[in-house]
Parts: C-alpha cells; sequence; structure tokens
C-alpha cells in the first residue's frame, strides 16, 4: 500500500509475489463493489434517477456516476 501523497502511478520496482497475490484480491474486490455498484435498481427508482437527469441536462448514467461518486442526490 502506498502512503499519504502518493500518486497513485506505477511502482518503481517490479512487485514480490506476496504483493501479485495482494494485487489479484484488491481486484477480485473492486470488481465485485463494481458489479454490486452497477446492478440494476428496481424501475421505480430508475425511472426518477431518469427524470431527474433529464431536468438537469444529463445523461442517466453520469447522473448515476454523480451519485455514486458523492453517496447524495444532486
Amino acid at each position: 500500500m502506498s502512503g499519504p501523497g502518493h500518486n497513485g502511478g506505477p511502482p518503481l520496482e517490479e512487485p514480490d509475489a506476496e504483493e501479485l497475490a495482494a494485487l489479484g484480491w484488491r481486484r477480485h474486490c473492486w470488481r465485485v463493489a463494481h458489479r454490486r455498484a452497477w446492478k440494476a435498481p428496481p424501475r421505480e427508482v430508475v425511472l426518477r434517477r431518469l427524470a431527474r437527469a433529464e431536468e438537469l441536462g444529463m445523461s442517466y448514467r453520469d447522473y448515476t456516476l454523480e451519485i455514486l461518486e458523492r453517496g447524495r442526490h444532486l
């Protein structure tokens, strides 16, 4: 794991076997979280989001991304 102030760029040295295993687990966790976040919500929620997105002049996907990133509705 990188510390505070790290820019998230690639490491300068090759990761060892233990770090590779951790990266695999982290990638798995991100994939599961991504699937859960983008799981299709109920129809009523989709229609409400779509109407609000149109009011704001945004696409449904952009509006949903804002909700997922900020954790609150616009």
